[in-house]
Order: C-alpha cells, then structure tokens, then sequence
C-alpha cells in the first residue's frame, strides 16, 4: 500500500484544495492530511473562519482523504513520515524545495496549483465585494 501525506489549513474549501486531495490520493492508496490547528495557525499570525473540528469534518467526508491529524508544529513532518509509513510527501509547488529534507525518508512532490483559485483571492474578492 502506498502512503501519501500532505498538510494545510484548508479554510473556506475551494475547489482548488479539493483539486490539491485529488492529485494528492492518486499518488497512492492512502492519504493522511495533516490539518493545522487552530493554535498552530495562531502562531503563524492566521485565523481561521472555521474551527479545526469544522474543517476536520469537511475534509473527512472528501472521498480522497482516508485519514486527518493534527499539524501542531512545523518540526513534527519528520515524525510524522515515519509514524503512518509515508511512502509519499506532497505539497502545493508554492513550498518549492522547502521540504526536501524530507527526501531521505520518503518522495517529495510539489504540485502545481489549481490556476486561477486561491483562499487569499476568494477572501480578497469577497471584500472588494463588501
């Protein structure tokens, strides 16, 4: 069985997240999304519309995603790879070359983003609408 991990905060979910599972799962037979919590995203200066459980809910019930964790910690990836025996480690390319530490435990793909769709821009456009 293939293993494939990937990580975000999937607020206001678009199709380019669900985009992002999709490419993700069909590296594999298995995807864990680690899902930022809450604090986590505190502390990166985010805040979230839904709560983590909120967001947890929606990505359970995307047939692509077979399983989601807490990401509490940038450092935790390493731990993680080894703990679901991650055959497979995938990101959107905007992270391009920064997790390829991870290249000694496991693939690393960065994938292209969905053209044209991004939370920042729906956010943006809600509130020039507003």
């Amino acid at each position: 069985m293939q293993r494939v991990i990937t990580y975000g905060t999937y607020d206001l979910l678009h199709y380019g997240h669900i985009e992002l599972l999709r490419r993700a799962r069909s590296l594999g037979d298995y995807l864990v999304v680690a899902l930022s919590t809450d604090e986590f995203n505190a502390g990166k200066g985010k805040k979230c519309y839904y709560s983590w459980e909120e967001r947890r809910r929606m990505l359970e019930s995307i047939r692509f995603v077979d399983l989601v964790i807490p990401e509490t910690t940038w450092e935790q990836k390493v731990d993680d790879v080894a703990r679901y025996n991650i055959d497979t480690f995938v990101i959107g390319d905007d992270w391009e070359g920064k997790f390829d530490f991870l290249r000694d435990q496991c693939e690393v793909v960065y994938l292209p983003r969905t053209p044209d769709i991004s939370t920042t821009r729906i956010k943006t456009d809600l509130h020039q609408r507003a």
